[in-house]
Parts: C-alpha cells; structure tokens; sequence
C-alpha cells in the first residue's frame, strides 16, 4: 500500500525506523527485531540506507523483511555519489522487488569531498531525486528539520529549499529528531505560511544513552532543552534509570504533540524493539481513541 492512501484513511499514523546492521552476518536478527515492531500494527517501517543511492546495502533485504511481516514498507534513496543511471538501477530494483514507497534524500557529503564532486553526473537535491521517483511511480516522502538544516545559510531558505521537495511533488514529509515541541510548532507554522500542507510526522528519539546526545545535535541540528541536560546529568551514570526516564520523556512529548493534532509519529527506534513497546504501552490507548 502506498503510504499517502493511509493519510487519507487515518487521522492520526504511527510509524517506526530501522537499519540495516552495519556487518552482514548480523542480519539474522533483523527478523525477530521486525516481527516484535509489527505486532505494535504501526502503519508503515521504514528502512535507512547507506549513501551512494544503492539498495544493494542490505536496505532492500531489510524493506523485504518488513514486507513479509505484513506491514508497508518506506526504503530510503540517497542520491549522493551516485549518477543516474546508478539511481535508475536502484529505482529498477525497487520495482522488482514490489517497493511502492521511498524516502528520497541528497545524503551526506563523503568526508573530503565537495558537493559539486559527490553529485557530479547525478542529482543535486533531493527534490530532483523526488521527481524522478514521483515520475517512476512511486509514493516519495521529504525529510525536513524543524530547527533547520545544518547546511542552510537560516529558517527562511530552509524552508525554500523544502518548497522544491513539496513542488516536485513530495507527498508527505518527516522530521529529524526534535526534543522540544515548541521547535515543531514554531516550524509548522512556517511552513502554513509558505503555502505547504503537507501531513507531517513527526520524528521522535528516545534518550536512553548520554552518548547519543552529540550525534543527534549534529545530525538533527537539535536544541536540547533544560529538562532532558537534568535527566541525563542525573541519571547518566545508571543505564535503567536513564532508559526510563528517557522514554518517559518520549512519551510526553508524543502525547503533547498528539493533543496538538499532529498527523503521525515517527519513532526513531535505533533498532531497539523494546524501546518502542515501552512507549506503545504509554500511548496505545491514545492512539487508538484519535482513530475512532
């Protein structure tokens, strides 16, 4: 199923991410980890890959997974250091292998490389990878970042660039990971205002490590609120308690951003299926009183 039908079915979507294991031999433990997410009935999982624009990387192998789990699938495409024609060869592969849904990114740049290098006989932007899929078919989603791109000269070309994903005619667009909701808000409201209406979903990382925290700054550009620096300070140095008091903190921040009318949740699960049952046994009243 093509994920915009089921914006157009439900009110409120819960969906979850995964990625393939860095070495191949740890792919036997997928499945489990997979099976363990669907029972949750989240309306789609969607697969990270590598750059490059391939599929080739486990990405399609783990969307296959999903699909046999029964629930929908959304694999990522990179465009970055890859040609075309590579990306038509990722674009062939997907369709044989009956993908219908696919997150399109530019990807970062390879370390020492330039942008005009890593993109040299291929696309650019993501919102030239986005026509393309649109073109060949597919459901294409856009990522997004409420608080900016770390890339973007300030919020108002961010949101410029954002336009030309949404033109190219993105059907649905997903956040990096945020932990103040007020930055969600303060950018939906930028984006109303650039005339983009979009359903949004709304990307959601818990805690539970302190370590994890400089990674997702850089990769998010994420301000980090008061309240989550003292959970973390003070209990970094007990792993069960960080662990529940970040899930607690998720699941504040889904139930605010629910009672708020969001669209979807997006949890960022790092592969962690008890993680993402501990949130759901918060939530999944919730969730299923704002689907009646």
């Amino acid at each position: 199923m093509q994920i915009k039908e089921i914006f157009d079915k439900k009110k409120l979507t819960l969906s979850f991410e995964v990625f393939p294991p860095k070495q191949q031999g740890n792919l036997d433990i997928l499945p489990q980890k997979i099976k363990t997410l669907a029972a949750l009935k989240p309306d789609f999982i969607s697969v990270t890959c590598g750059a490059g624009g391939s599929t080739k990387d486990q990405t399609l192998e783990v969307s296959k997974m999903v699909a046999d789990s029964g629930t929908a699938s959304l694999t990522h495409l990179t465009c970055v250091s890859a040609t075309k024609e590579k990306i038509g060869e990722a674009v062939k592969e997907m369709k044989a292998a009956g993908i219908q849904n696919v997150l399109a990114l530019r990807g970062d740049i390879p370390q020492g490389m330039t942008e005009e290098e890593a993109t040299r006989d291929g696309y650019k932007h993501a919102d030239e990878l986005t026509a393309a899929l649109k073109q060949a078919g597919f459901c294409v989603g856009g990522a997004c970042y409420p608080e900016g791109h770390p890339e973007s000269a300030n919020r108002m070309e961010d949101i410029e660039l954002l336009k030309r994903k949404v033109d190219a005619g993105a059907d649905f667009l997903t956040t990096q990971m945020f932990f103040d909701n007020d930055m969600l808000y303060s950018f939906l409201y930028r984006l109303e205002a650039a005339g983009i209406h979009l359903p949004v979903l709304a990307g959601i990382m818990p805690i539970t490590a302190t370590s994890q925290i400089p990674k997702m700054i850089k990769l998010s550009n994420a301000f980090i609120p008061r309240k989550l620096l003292a959970i973390c300070d003070r209990f970094g140095s007990s792993p069960e308690a960080l662990r529940q008091a970040g899930i607690a903190y998720a699941t504040d921040q889904i139930i605010d951003l629910i009672s708020n009318g969001i669209r979807g949740v997006h949890l960022y699960t790092m592969n962690k299926p008890e993680i993402a049952q501990a949130i759901m046994q918060n939530v999944d009243d919730i969730f299923g009183a704002c689907n009646k």
